[in-house]
């Protein structure tokens, strides 16, 4: 099943569906205390990330693909390829202390922004590998470098 989604994820209509899908997977995690989430049935590594609204100040939360490496849980801005960086990406650069809930487990992380010849070899090396579809994404996001993140536990 995870290999299927994996193929079919840099489609449009994949990522037409999955922008759909955020909010129903918020409602299921929030209601299984993030045991549950939609994209972990389909054998995908997820989190509920918690940043810190850069506006309002109030908790923002968003599932997310991340792939592990070590400590440490890589996630991508990719926001399905749109051509503007997704929110939480701001938000972790405005503050980079925020809140990841794996399988039901709150775990505080710091964000750090993985760029330049780094960002490039995880994203060959880890990423692409892990989700194929982000080079999809950044083909269709062309007029912006997809941020990277490395979270590392606190």
């Amino acid at each position: 099943m995870r290999r299927m989604v994996q193929r079919l994820g840099g489609s449009p209509w994949f990522a037409a569906v999955g922008r759909r899908a955020v909010p129903l997977d918020l409602a299921v995690q929030r209601r299984t205390g993030g045991r549950i989430s939609l994209l972990g049935l389909f054998g995908l590594p997820s989190l509920l990330l918690i940043t810190t609204g850069r506006r309002s100040g109030k908790p923002r939360p968003v599932p997310l693909l991340y792939a592990p490496r070590g400590s440490e849980c890589l996630v991508v801005g990719s926001n399905w390829g749109r051509s503007q960086h997704p929110g939480w990406s701001s938000n972790l650069l405005a503050e980079p202390d925020a809140l990841v809930r794996v399988r039901g487990r709150d775990v505080p992380v710091r964000a750090r922004q993985v760029t330049g010849a780094e960002r490039d070899r995880l994203w060959r090396e880890v990423l692409t590998r892990f989700w194929p579809a982000y080079d999809d994404y950044a083909a269709r996001a062309a007029d912006r470098e997809i941020r990277v993140f490395a979270l590392s536990p606190r």
